[in-house]
């Protein structure tokens, strides 16, 4: 819908003449959005290409949650068609594989392995009964459904230029939207 509403302002500032005026488009208003992913709690993509990391529940054949891996993580490869592919163990390891903990409440504490400063909780919505990834946005309770990381030139493969880091998500207490962008 994004990119109706650009593509409807380039074409009239065409007819009214204004045509050099530039729209600042962020790069992740450009990016594919996963859509039909069962189990999906959030996904994260970075400006290197659209290959998108996909963290869904990991939920067995009879529909329960496992609880020794409850986030599954891969890719859905938009450059290859959409086709899903797991991690290597590279990728799991060190950038985008998680590290789980059940706590005695029968929640789930998650953290992202690159960068474990920040903790997601798992757990059962009261709203509607189902799990979801909750964190802090702006210092709010929310659930997360989107991180995009903005890499700038430079850096190595271990150690990238992260300019920053967006997070977009859902109030836990009321549902509206909210975001927040910071440099790690």
């Amino acid at each position: 819908m994004r990119k109706f509403y650009v593509l409807l302002g380039f074409v009239l500032m065409q007819i009214n003449g204004n045509a050099n005026t530039s729209i600042n488009t962020e790069p992740q208003d450009t990016f594919p959005v996963p859509v039909n992913i069962k189990n999906q709690l959030f996904y994260l993509q970075r400006t290197t290409n659209t290959n998108t990391v996909v963290y869904a529940l990991n939920i067995n054949e009879k529909g329960v949650l496992d609880e020794s891996t409850p986030v599954r993580v891969f890719w859905i490869r938009y450059p290859e068609g959409g086709m899903q592919k797991d991690l290597n163990f590279i990728q799991k390891a060190f950038a985008y594989g998680t590290i789980s903990k059940k706590n005695k409440d029968g929640t789930f504490t998650i953290q992202l392995v690159a960068y474990k400063k920040k903790e997601f909780i798992l757990k059962k919505s009261a709203l509607d009964n189902t799990y979801k990834l909750y964190t802090l946005i702006n210092n709010k309770e929310s659930e997360i459904k989107r991180i995009f990381i903005k890499i700038d030139p430079g850096g190595t493969l271990f150690n990238p230029n992260i300019a920053y880091v967006e997070m977009k998500g859902k109030e836990a207490s009321n549902n509206k939207p909210i975001m927040e962008r910071f440099k790690p």
